[in-house]
């Protein structure tokens, strides 16, 4: 039997230090949850912290005047500290409870609908997806709770479903974006049954909100890991159910697939390095084969290169918002990404400083140097921008394009008040 870990009070932060103390002086259970426990476990420096009481919503706000109550399917509280934000839940009962209650709802697929069904700490266990987020750490007492073999499993480096794989993916088929995520972010292994379900449910992503879908690309792609985080879903054949058919366009072995491979790679270098990253270049990058392949047949058809690019473009963001909704400023940008790319091919000279000034065109140019890498299109489109970037420096990088750049919404102005 493993021994329970013992953690100091400075491997937490201040702010849930502060809020499982002031819950217990209220009276109620509380404890630091999930990967904060688990990441202290792998000797990491937690960036979030959880905790998870039994008290209500309700009773967790009235507590702290900095609170407020957030989500309709699964209510938790958001206790400001110090300029930090502590996520608090209240223990919820399992699935199987849970289904004979008014208060839970399920769709005809086995689909969780509502899920605020409140129980105790071992009831709040197991109904928690993996083995490796059931822990619970108490900061006064220094008493550790792993139920469910949560300890084990991260020494093992093993992603493990709680319950049956197969039921608990069709309960919320995100789990299985969420397996792959922590596969792909810690370097674990997929449990058998874990890893084997996926094959029979993978398509039921395709019934989940497209505004879901991309807040889990979101976390998926832009927290420092997309790149063993493509490969994975492409091995358990989750990118089309995810991003949809033009996602997967590029077959294995072809210069698209290592295109793909250096601009999640090169994300993933920026994320490590503190740079920004935008959604809208990665994204460009990831469904350029289809853009590619879509203009190229427009091209043959008759269509002018530019204009066949545009179309191709127009096409494929509609498409891919089928079943991820990219929202506008980054579909927006993709589609600028794209139309820059024969327009820098021409390299015509009376264009530099309208090509240079575009918000896009440092991505947009990224993709180009990524396309020569890739596709043995030679270096002299490539070179013919780095010596225009040079002589007008003043025209690249603006502080609007990097703003945009960073997927931010640059300042609306202020309408005046016609009654003044």
């Amino acid at each position: 039997m493993l021994a329970p870990p013992v953690f100091e009070s400075s491997d937490f932060s201040r702010g849930a230090l502060h809020v499982v103390e002031q819950l217990q002086d209220e009276g109620f259970d509380a404890y630091v949850v999930g990967g904060a426990v688990r990441d202290l476990l792998l000797g990491k420096r937690p960036k979030d912290f959880d905790v998870a009481t039994n008290a209500t919503p309700d009773q967790i706000k009235q507590c702290f005047r900095n609170a407020r109550i957030i989500g309709r399917r699964f209510q938790i509280v958001h206790v400001r500290v110090a300029g930090e934000i502590i996520e608090v839940t209240t223990f919820r009962r399992g699935h199987d409870v849970a289904r004979s209650e008014q208060d839970a709802r399920a769709s005809q697929s086995g689909r969780l609908l509502r899920d605020n069904v409140y129980g105790s700490l071992e009831e709040d266990a197991r109904r928690r997806d993996l083995t490796i987020n059931a822990l619970y750490y108490d900061t006064s007492s220094n008493q550790f709770i792993d139920q469910l073999g949560g300890q084990a499993d991260v020494i093992d480096r093993i992603i493990r479903i709680i319950g049956d794989p197969a039921e608990r993916y069709r309960e919320d088929p995100v789990r299985m974006l969420r397996v792959v995520r922590f596969a792909a972010r810690l370097q674990f292994d997929l449990e058998s049954d874990t890893e084997s379900a996926i094959a029979s449910v993978r398509t039921l992503l395709r019934d989940i909100p497209p505004a879901r879908l991309f807040d889990e690309w979101l976390k998926l792609f832009m927290n420092g890991s997309s790149a063993p985080t493509f490969r994975l879903l492409r091995h358990y054949e989750l990118l089309a159910p995810l991003m949809g058919e033009t996602a997967s366009f590029a077959i294995e072995g072809e210069p698209a697939l290592e295109l793909q491979a250096l601009a999640l790679t090169n994300t993933d270098r920026r994320v490590a390095d503190g740079r920004p990253v935008t959604p809208a270049f990665l994204l460009a990058a990831l469904y350029w084969p289809a853009v590619q392949a879509c203009a190229e047949q427009l091209t043959a058809s008759g269509e002018s290169p530019l204009q066949a690019m545009h179309s191709a473009g127009q096409q494929i963001v509609q498409q891919a918002c089928q079943q991820l909704a990219i929202p506008k400023r980054f579909s927006l940008a993709m589609r600028d990404i794209w139309d820059l790319q024969p327009r820098l091919e021409r390299m015509q000279q009376k264009k530099i400083k309208d090509h240079l000034a575009h918000r896009w065109f440092r991505a947009s140019f990224d993709l180009r140097l990524l396309r020569e890498q890739t596709h043995s299109l030679g270096d002299d489109c490539s070179a013919f921008w780095t010596d225009q970037q040079k002589r007008y420096p003043e025209l690249v990088g603006s502080a609007r394009a990097r703003q945009e750049e960073r997927g931010e919404r640059p300042p609306r102005r202020r309408r005046r008040n016609r009654d003044s």
